[in-house]
């Protein structure tokens, strides 16, 4: 199984010392750009469409995040879990730990299923 990470540059460092490739980004943008050449095999700059320009990504199966990346992604990420596609995502805290009060996809289909065990 493939995995790339996508987060903070310490954490993309930590990553490729146990063989996973990833992608540093310091903003939303850069977080949008990333997960789209991911997911979709490309990505729209300055009114062009550019092909995917990260091959290492090519036939990921999981797609780390931190939680602030996946801040940053909002209905990108979501409507993405939703599709049910291939990569999986997953998110875990980043470098300066777990962000308070932040809901995670678990608790928000609790909530709407209504089970809480």
């Amino acid at each position: 199984m493939d995995y790339y990470f996508i987060g903070d540059p310490e954490l993309v460092t930590a990553f490729r010392f146990i063989g996973i490739e990833g992608t540093a980004v310091r903003d939303a943008a850069e977080a949008v750009s990333v997960f789209r050449r991911i997911t979709e095999g490309w990505v729209e700059e300055a009114g062009a469409a550019l092909p995917n320009s990260l091959p290492e990504a090519e036939g990921c199966q999981v797609l780390i995040l931190t939680e602030e990346t996946a801040g940053w992604l909002d209905e990108f990420l979501v409507n993405w879990q939703i599709s049910g596609r291939y990569p999986l995502v997953v998110e875990i805290p980043g470098i300066m730990g777990r962000i308070a009060n932040r809901k995670t996809l678990v608790d928000s289909i609790r909530e709407a299923i209504g089970i809480h065990v």
